[in-house]
């Protein structure tokens, strides 16, 4: 039986997987097999939270060897994370100072300036990515100057997904999905943008010439020397998503589901108007167009909640918080509040009473805040979504780990008042695999992929429900959005 045995590295803001996707192409099945799992924590480094890479990449290797040692070779090996953040590169390939996570507190203040000197909407006209305050231009601009001394031996800058590539292969390469989302690819051109990266401090030769995902990098030499093609799929972790989600028409919309949560649809050319601009909307590339999106603030303030309460059992947290009373209390998940607060119970508990609302005290409590309030801010995107796109979405295809919150999808499809299609909560590693064998041959395209992902994967189908309780504090949670920070840099 002849079985392709791909190997997928799925790196988030809180953990990361090694995965083995087994594909039988003669009875068409695909099996996944998680083979290490392991958290990905930042840690303070000189004033700097930081990532740790080495230890990341020391557990991919440890994932890669325990494959060998079972006696499976890998067929080829793909890398997908989190965007915006990078790695900087002597001329020798040898890393230069930290590597500082995009929730660090440095880029405070610099969007901001970089918006009164070039304007907001030439920003987005160049690049049609929206405002976030940890975009790659801010940080790159934020290392200019408060780490000025790194950049002096600086040759190479490799976003995170492009430099674990390099360490398993000696080959550098800059990745397109990964690239876009840096704020500094001008998306007309299809080059970095000159101005912008002068603007930032940084050399445009440094971040080398973007490639479409499918390519092969180079290869990583296993323990028995044998030497395995690592191939550069869409290497951001909601580019390989969106790849994976079974979207059937224009009139479908998508939810990639983790710590963030990014609502968008798919379609062949960005949008830059001004509408666009006000809303925040980014336009970010994809295996199949463009992934015109929405970042939203996620299950990180979930995540955060469960952290701070030492609570293990996620089911039974939702399920009590399905018992609990709706929309007492609402806020707005974008809020820079929440970014990464000190105590994200406390920080919710506050936003509560600043806004005069009752203030959740349990845990159950607090989570049906979060809930309530995701719901209402994902049909309030929708909306956005809609006017830009000129077309009624009358689906949405809810992915990743979120999709298995039963409370939570059925309370979007509430929200937004369409069918909701909650499955493949391991979206971004199937997304990593699928593009890894459409490479290899064994799918055509990614329609033919997705095709094959709608027909063997289950989906759970939510049928929108009449919540008078979401429906009645649409206008509430709106006039609390328009009071949020967002508005502050989207409308300088």
């Amino acid at each position: 039986m002849n079985v392709q045995n791909i190997v997928a590295v799925d790196l988030g803001a809180s953990s990361g997987r090694v995965m083995l996707g087994q594909w039988q192409s003669s009875n068409q099945h695909l099996a996944l097999r998680e083979i290490r799992r392991f958290s990905n924590k930042r840690h303070n480094h000189g004033g700097y939270d930081c990532w740790d890479l080495e230890d990341l990449y020391q557990h991919i290797l440890q994932g890669l060897h325990q494959l060998t040692s079972e006696g499976i070779t890998p067929d080829s090996i793909g890398i997908d994370t989190w965007g915006v953040d990078f790695v900087l590169l002597d001329k020798f390939g040898k890393r230069v100072g930290e590597t500082v996570s995009y929730r660090d507190k440095r880029t405070e203040g610099v969007m901001e300036r970089a918006i009164a000197q070039f304007g907001q909407e030439d920003i987005f006209q160049r690049t049609g990515i929206q405002f976030l305050p940890f975009n790659t231009l801010y940080q790159c601009r934020a290392l200019h100057e408060q780490q000025s001394e790194w950049l002096k031996d600086t040759q190479h800058i490799l976003m995170i997904p492009d430099y674990l590539h390099y360490r398993l292969t000696g080959k550098m390469n800059c990745e397109y999905t990964n690239a876009t989302t840096t704020q500094l690819w001008n998306i007309s051109t299809g080059e970095w943008d000159k101005g912008l990266c002068q603007w930032a401090g940084i050399d445009p030769q440094w971040l080398g010439k973007p490639t479409s995902p499918g390519n092969t990098i180079g290869h990583w030499n296993n323990s028995e020397g044998l030497a395995i093609p690592v191939i550069a799929v869409a290497t951001h972790d909601t580019a390989s998503a969106v790849l994976a989600t079974p979207l059937d028409s224009e009139e479908d919309a998508y939810l990639s589901s983790g710590t963030w949560s990014l609502m968008g649809v798919e379609y062949h050319h960005p949008f830059l108007n001004t509408a666009a601009m006000e809303a925040n909307i980014t336009n970010e590339g994809g295996a199949e167009g463009f992934r015109v999106l929405k970042n939203i603030m996620g299950l990180w303030l979930l995540q955060k909640l469960c952290q701070e309460h030492h609570i293990d059992d996620l089911t039974a947290l939702i399920e009590s918080a399905k018992n609990e009373p709706s929309c007492v209390s609402l806020i707005n998940p974008n809020d820079h509040r929440f970014i990464n607060p000190v105590s994200m119970c406390d920080e919710i508990q506050k936003a509560c009473r600043e806004q005069g609302m009752p203030i959740p005290q349990t845990s159950a409590s607090i989570a049906r805040t979060i809930f309530d309030s995701l719901a209402l801010l994902y049909q309030q995107t929708l909306g956005l979504l809609e006017k830009l796109y000129a077309k009624k979405i009358k689906r949405l295809h809810i992915v990743g780990g979120g999709c298995q919150n039963p409370l939570l999808n059925q309370l979007c499809a509430d929200a937004c008042q369409i069918p909701v299609h909650a499955g493949l909560s391991e979206a971004s590693t199937l997304g990593n695999i699928g593009c890894q064998l459409i490479a290899l041959g064994e799918f055509k395209d990614v329609g033919d992929y997705r095709s094959h992902l709608k027909q063997h994967f289950p989906i759970q189908v939510y049928t929108p429900t009449t919540n008078m309780s979401l429906q009645d504090n649409r206008s509430r949670f709106s006039a609390l959005t328009h009071s949020h920070q967002e508005q502050t840099y989207v409308k300088l």
